[in-house]
């Protein structure tokens, strides 16, 4: 760590070690500010959103004073992005699928779908509001069925390509997709239910093979070897996609992330070993390893946000945001609701839909919860299938989704 005076501003450079110490302090102080105050857990906002945010919102103010300014060195991000990728890749198990019937496909499908739709509505709104369609896409699938983890990886390949701002963009996207899809689940499964007057029941499809599949390893401890060994297994997924990405690139010209190669690679490896068994998986340490890697390397990424690049976005972002919620209604009232059979388990999975289509997989928990609390029936189904589909089914085709626009506006 060191201080250099520039332009008469100090500049404050922080080396590998001492970005990465910080980044590790403000997760931790994320962790501590969700624990005292209810409204960060009530509305899932990440530890790591609430100490990264906070750390560039103090750099922005000392730019503004001209009293100083950070210089970090991010080295290390992005192997904890890939390495949180690949951990994604690595529950992608096709099998699970089978097991969950019809409903899980029909939910997974138009988890899909929503994912195009909305960088269809992303773009187009973005080219009506006269700013680069990229900055729209980063206002759809990337911050909000991607969540803050694929915004906080996407935004800097944006803006390798060109596209200034796509950082902040999508940053500021997904901050209001956590909120509002805490806010707006609840309320919606409420309307549905009364709008149509639907039984409080909920439907006995026999999904025991997800449950079981799902709740296989709940007995089964982390250990130091576990870990150990799925370190090792992530690390080699990582040099395998990073080499094919690479190989795709020279051939194509298209340009794929070195993470997305990680993902699909681990998805490959994954139904490959479910099929002829090679390693034993352990999906709670993959889990454990998932969260200190997103934690990580979600921190950094806030810490280097340049907030006074949103300026002249903020309207146009603003628009954007409008249309996709009021498309995200529409798409869950007048198509999935009818898809899943009108009851009150398609309800249940509206308010999961909003939660985890606008904000994160936590979020749509919690909109199920509250539904379940309010109408004292837990839909079951509900519960197994949209975690699963929201959190790591849905990135099969919404990595490739997001990767394919990005690439055709900036070509």
């Amino acid at each position: 760590m060191s201080f250099e005076l520039v332009n008469k501003v100090w500049v404050m450079k922080l080396d590998i070690v001492a970005t990465v110490a910080i980044s590790v302090l403000l997760l931790m102080f994320g962790s501590w500010v969700r624990r005292t105050f209810p409204f960060f857990v009530r509305f899932c906002i990440p530890a790591a959103v609430i100490g990264g945010f906070s750390f560039s919102i103090l750099a922005w103010a000392l730019k503004e004073a001209n009293l100083l300014t950070f210089k970090l060195d991010t080295t290390l991000q992005m192997p904890f992005m890939i390495a949180f990728f690949t951990t994604v890749g690595l529950g992608g198990s096709l099998g699970l699928i089978k097991k969950g019937g019809k409903s899980l496909i029909i939910y997974l499908v138009s988890c899909w779908i929503l994912a195009v739709m909305q960088n269809v509505v992303g773009a187009g709104t973005a080219m009506l509001t006269g700013i680069h369609p990229v900055l729209g896409v980063m206002a759809g699938a990337v911050s909000l069925e991607g969540g803050m983890g694929a915004a906080s990886a996407f935004g800097p390949t944006a803006e390798q390509l060109g596209v200034q701002g796509a950082f902040v963009v999508a940053v500021a996207s997904a901050t209001y997709g956590l909120i509002s899809g805490g806010l707006m689940g609840g309320p919606l499964a409420k309307w549905l239910i009364e709008r149509y007057d639907l039984p409080i029941e909920t439907s006995e499809e026999n999904l025991e093979g997800l449950h079981q599949a799902v709740t296989a390893e709940q007995d089964d401890p982390v250990t130091s070897d576990k870990v150990l060994s799925m370190m090792a297994l992530i690390l080699v997924v990582m040099v395998l996609g990073a080499l094919g990405s690479a190989k795709i690139k020279d051939a194509t010209g298209f340009v794929l992330p070195g993470y997305v190669g990680a993902m699909f690679v681990a998805v490959l490896f994954r139904n490959i070993n479910d099929i002829k068994p090679f390693v034993k998986m352990h999906d709670k340490t993959v889990d454990l390893i998932a969260d200190v890697s997103l934690g990580i390397f979600l921190t950094m990424a806030m810490m280097s946000l340049k907030i006074w690049e949103l300026y002249s976005l903020a309207l146009p972002l603003i628009i954007i945001l409008a249309v996709q919620t009021v498309f995200m209604f529409i798409f869950c009232i007048y198509f999935l609701f009818p898809l899943l059979g009108r009851n009150y388990d398609a309800a249940v999975m509206c308010a999961g839909m909003i939660g985890h289509g606008l904000g994160a997989t936590p979020n749509a928990v919690a909109n199920m919860s509250a539904v379940a609390e309010r109408y004292g029936v837990v839909s079951r189904k509900a519960f197994l299938i949209v975690p699963l589909c929201g959190a790591v089914l849905i990135d099969i085709v919404g990595i490739p989704n997001i990767v394919w626009f990005i690439n055709y506006f900036t070509k």
